[in-house]
């Protein structure tokens, strides 16, 4: 077995320099390695991310509005706000983000999926799109119904069409968060219902939703209002359907401060979760930006601090 002792600059949004000793045939490792004419190559894993440690707070924000929180440059790699990043708490349906990059990365769009009885959820104020045993639904109709509406039926149907089962698409929700350097997190199922073993952090929702805007169909969904499709019933009949936003920047509700134009995001409530929101918006030189907000006591309570934290943007 091949062990390199390696000293590199970890870099990011904060610069820690350490030394580290790893098994270069372990794909469980902070270096990206490849071989190139026989010679190894490392790139730090964060090289292209925003790594924090500590609280970057701001005398404009109320910190005490929402459990965790933060603002993140895509591109500059910067902190611009950060509190509780790392502490794991409920992401409601926010895990829906992470359901719709793992659909994107492992389906095709016009695949059909026929939705089982397991997509028809019972639990009380579960969001559902309507889908019942034996209709048929392509993938992108199910993506949007998942991001724009948030059926948790949507996310079932998602997740079998995938792997067969939630268990089993729930264990590959889990390795690919582990492969995005979300390693606090732990998902149970595709949707966000409450479950005690179903956490995540900020920070690693930031590295979820940073992989899945990668995707123009991620984009372009979370940032359409409304959108009408037909799909087959059961009996072989036709129903129409139309998908609208729960995010209330995009519905026009709540207005971004001047300069700053939200593209779109993933909406999140439960009980246990309170209010939730992860954002990608753009300042006015086109400068991409994911901010999250996670536990907020109310929805109105949540965009207020979720503004506040985009007015960090014109800084």
């Amino acid at each position: 077995m091949t062990i390199l002792t390696v000293s590199v600059l970890f870099t990011g949004c904060a610069d820690k320099k350490f030394t580290k000793e790893y098994d270069i045939t372990n794909s469980d490792y902070a270096y990206n390695i490849t071989n190139v004419a026989e010679n190894l190559t490392l790139k730090p894993f964060a090289a292209d991310l925003c790594v924090v440690s500590d609280n970057v707070l701001s005398d404009d924000i109320d910190d005490s509005l929402s459990e965790a929180a933060a603002l993140f440059g895509v591109d500059s790699r910067q902190v611009l706000y950060a509190k509780n990043v790392n502490e794991k708490l409920y992401p409601a349906s926010i895990t829906k983000v992470l359901t719709a990059l793992i659909a994107l990365e492992k389906g095709k769009l016009d695949d059909v999926i026929t939705v089982s009885k397991d997509a028809e959820i019972k639990e009380s104020g579960a969001q559902l799109c309507g889908f019942k045993e034996g209709d048929k639904i392509t993938l992108e109709q199910a993506l949007h119904g998942l991001l724009m509406y948030s059926g948790n039926d949507a996310g079932v149907a998602i997740a079998e069409y995938i792997s067969g089962s939630v268990e089993e698409f729930s264990d590959l929700m889990n390795e690919t968060a582990k492969k995005l350097g979300a390693t606090n997190s732990n998902f149970v199922n595709p949707h966000g219902l409450s479950d005690e073993n179903h956490y995540t952090t900020a920070y690693d929702l930031y590295l979820i939703f940073n992989a899945a805007m990668k995707y123009d169909k991620f984009v372009e969904i979370i940032n359409t209002d409304s959108w009408t499709t037909s799909y087959t019933l059961s009996n072989g009949s036709s129903k129409e359907i139309t998908f609208k936003t729960t995010n209330l920047y995009l519905k026009g509700d709540e207005k971004s401060p001047e300069g700053v134009t939200v593209i779109g995001g993933k909406t999140g409530t439960t009980n246990a979760a309170g209010s939730c929101l992860v954002l990608l918006s753009k300042n006015e030189s086109g400068n991409p930006y994911i901010s999250i907000v996670l536990k907020a006591g109310s929805r109105s309570i949540l965009y207020t601090q979720m503004t506040d934290i985009l007015g960090e943007i014109n800084k």
